[in-house]
């Protein structure tokens, strides 16, 4: 057993007091498997097995493989049926979920710290002896049937996977996670075993507990669940990501907004350039209402409800996108807007203070992350498994201090200009498609005279187009649902 122990590496803002509270330790077996463990005085303990297995790995043709073992893991194991699986947390009032993306697989629980050996074996179950009985793979693929439709009925979930298939075509990361109803339908339960075996061994694993209970103890438990599983390489090749000419598609759905998501590839990994993309992403439309497009597409001109700007790493290439949702008749301005945002951020280098504020506000936002026991957790984990190592927040910050004006701006030069991003749009079905409309010059001339006559009857025309309302009143509206900010 290999021991890897960082009692001299805060992970934590508070970490200047140097207390065992405010560090992680990491241990491995020869069998591969991994452990990281950062103790904390909480009367809850989060934990969680992190597969190093997602919907990339899928077999060819068969999109949605590694999210259908996921359910498949609670349908019973060699001395647990389904029911004692679920019912094994929830008996003692704890949460047990699991969860599948492009690249991996959690398995994922919070409880009484009491019970993080019954957690421990029960996750140890699951992982490495359920059955996937046959019955119970037809009850679960219509299960997952109905959730693909319940999807469908999500524009946004909808818009996002028709962009990523879009960007990623003919590539594993292009097929939703869930797959479609034809994969689905067609995925048999000899494939799901062979895709755990490929894909579900030891050094492919780790678990991230937070939790109060003594390092010994927790070293014990993944000695015991985990560390003496038999070793077995991982079979899944992963693909390179092919480059991809800029793309402009919209197509018209069955809503009532527009929902416009564009963006493209950039770096991703483990690249020196992720924490400036990061940057550059809470700059234009981070999760503060203080970002450039909340400020301008929202509270100025009071064009949508949300907007938002990311930047999602994997492991060998990232995504930096925008999204916003607004009403028909404002896309074309909105876009416009956005259009001339990105333009001044990559013409303006940022100030002394900007650049402090925003870095500031980056820090703000990793502690209150790390004030979450579930975050904290599944951050350690995603770590560790993705780059080898967890970075202690000295060097976290001291990689967010030496990002400067003018890389930014590089960034900004390189990712933002308007013909390298691609578009995926989905408009009302009443909406016309830019540029095909013959009677678009109409169109604005009525909504001019439509503008004109709300000055002589505004609640007159409160009531044909409420959404104009939030205008009147950001502030108030942004009372009533501020959670949806």
């Amino acid at each position: 057993m290999t021991t890897i122990s960082h009692s001299d590496a805060p992970v934590s803002a508070a970490s200047g007091s140097g207390s065992k509270e405010d560090h992680f330790r990491i241990q491995s077996w020869p069998n591969g498997f991994r452990l990281i463990y950062k103790q904390v005085d909480r009367a809850v303990t989060h934990c969680g097995v992190i597969v190093d297995a997602g919907s990339r790995d899928d077999p060819p043709g068969q999109s949605g493989c590694a999210h259908f073992l996921e359910h498949m893991l609670f349908q019973g194991t060699k001395k647990r049926r389904s029911y004692h699986v679920l019912n094994r947390m929830d008996s003692v009032g704890g949460e047990f979920n699991a969860s599948t993306s492009k690249e991996d697989t959690w398995l994922h629980a919070a409880f009484r710290s009491q019970y993080l050996e019954r957690a421990a074996e029960l996750m140890s179950d699951i992982l490495f002896a359920a059955t996937l009985p046959e019955d119970e793979v037809e009850k679960e693929r219509d299960v997952i049937l109905d959730e693909i439709l319940s999807y469908r009925d999500q524009p946004v979930e909808a818009l996002w996977d028709a962009f990523e298939a879009e960007l990623f075509a003919g590539h594993p990361l292009a097929a939703p996670v869930s797959g479609s109803d034809v994969s689905v339908g067609q995925i048999k339960r000899s494939t799901i075993l062979n895709f755990r075996d490929r894909c579900y061994v030891p050094g492919s694993m780790v678990w991230s507990v937070v939790g109060p209970t003594p390092w010994t103890d927790v070293v014990r438990l993944a000695d015991r669940y985990f560390g003496q599983a038999p070793a077995r390489p991982a079979d899944r090749p992963r693909q390179p990501v092919p480059g991809r000419a800029p793309f402009d598609l919209r197509t018209h759905a069955d809503i009532h907004q527009v929902h416009h998501v564009l963006g493209r590839t950039v770096v991703g990994g483990d690249h020196p350039d992720r924490t400036g993309l990061s940057l550059l992403a809470n700059h234009l439309g981070g999760p503060s209402m203080n970002n450039r497009l909340m400020l301008n597409i929202r509270e100025r001109h009071g064009l949508a409800y949300h907007t938002e700007c990311s930047y999602q790493p994997f492991s060998d290439v990232g995504l930096f996108t925008i999204y916003f949702a607004t009403d028909a008749r404002q896309h074309e301005k909105a876009e416009q807007l956005i259009a001339k945002e990105l333009r001044d951020v990559a013409r303006t280098k940022l100030g002394v203070r900007q650049l402090h504020e925003l870095k500031e506000q980056m820090l703000g936002h990793i502690a209150l992350s790390q004030d979450s026991g579930s975050d904290l957790m599944m951050g350690l984990g995603k770590s560790l498994q993705q780059f080898g190592r967890v970075e202690p927040m000295e060097s976290v910050l001291r990689e967010i201090e030496a990002v400067t004006a003018s890389d930014l701006l590089r960034l900004a030069n390189e990712v933002l200009p308007w013909d390298g991003l691609s578009h995926r749009v989905f408009l009302p079905a009443a909406a016309p498609l830019r540029g095909k409309y013959r009677g678009w010059r109409r169109l604005r001339r009525l909504r001019r005279a439509r503008q004109e006559m709300s000055r002589l009857a505004p609640l007159e025309m409160s009531r044909l187009a409420p959404l104009e309302m939030s205008r009147l009143a950001p502030l108030e509206m942004s009372r009533l649902a501020p959670l949806e900010m």
